[in-house]
């Protein structure tokens, strides 16, 4: 009688507790929104000027457009700029809008290792920035191979080879496009550890096979752009329960309101390219 009892109170637990499991899950599946509040929308400055090896860089677009809210499907772009760039002569580059938040030049004229100066004016808003273009050295050749993947099956990784120059500091940015990325992969590397030698770079990833095609586009960058880059990666790859991080400062400045700085980094990059097809 004693395990009838038992067994009869072991039930009714199993039954209160599956009950409270039902209303848990299904509590999980309700909509939450969240009113967020709704900061300045400051304006986005995409300013990077990129000048590929063997083309003359004469042709160069920059894109200004504003924050949007975190619910928001499209990005506000910003018309009627006035964009210009110019460089330690005194000459000066027209960016002329061509669409809605896109100013593009045709007459641009890379020079490296000189200092060139971004001027913006937008909304009432005036920004500057100054960087210099930064060369690269060429890519000198592509292999691929299989690795072990962390799911146990192999993968196909892809390591490109470039050699540092000896008589410099070199900081690099290399981004990789393909059809299986929905966006493009970032990485950094600097010649710290390897200054003067040959550096090799890597890229896997699970979903890349054969017939793919890898746009890898390598640069040169400044080191103050390296470390803006470096804060970039860090918060995209943050813990997601972690507070986000704040807006990461670059070097487009308020001309007369220095805290109503822009968003973006004004960058002049040389820059290797190659379109690899994965075998």
């Amino acid at each position: 009688m004693q395990g009838l009892r038992k067994d009869i109170l072991k039930n009714k637990v199993l039954a209160l507790f599956s009950f409270m499991m039902i209303i848990l899950f299904s509590s999980c599946e309700e909509v939450v929104d969240v009113d967020l509040q709704t900061g300045e929308a400051k304006i986005v400055i995409d300013a990077e000027i990129m000048w590929q090896k063997g083309t003359a860089g004469n042709e160069q677009i920059i894109k200004i457009s504003k924050m949007a809210s975190y619910y928001s499907t499209s990005t506000p772009k910003v018309s009627g700029a006035a964009v210009r760039i110019e460089n330690s002569n005194g000459d000066v580059f027209t960016f002329a809008e061509s669409e809605p938040g896109v100013y593009k030049c045709t007459n641009f004229v890379p020079v490296l290792n000189a200092d060139y100066t971004l001027f913006v004016t937008a909304e009432g808003k005036s920004f500057t920035a100054v960087e210099k273009l930064t060369s690269v050295v060429p890519i000198n050749k592509i292999e691929q191979k299989m690795v072990p993947d962390f799911s146990g099956e192999d993968a196909i990784e892809l390591t490109f080879y470039y050699t540092d120059p000896v008589d410099q500091t070199n900081y690099y940015l290399t981004d990789y496009q393909s059809s299986f990325l929905l966006f493009p992969e970032y990485e950094l590397t600097d010649d710290d550890l390897y200054n003067g030698n040959e550096i090799n770079t890597r890229f896997s990833n699970e979903d890349m096979v054969a017939g793919n095609v890898v746009n890898i586009t390598h640069r040169g960058i400044s080191k103050n752009f390296f470390n803006y880059m470096n804060l970039i990666l860090e918060a995209q790859s943050a813990n997601p329960f972690m507070a986000p991080p704040a807006n990461i400062r670059g070097n487009i400045v308020n001309v007369n309101e220095q805290n109503n700085f822009a968003l973006g980094y004004f960058r002049l990059c040389e820059a290797d390219k190659i379109s690899y097809q994965v075998k």
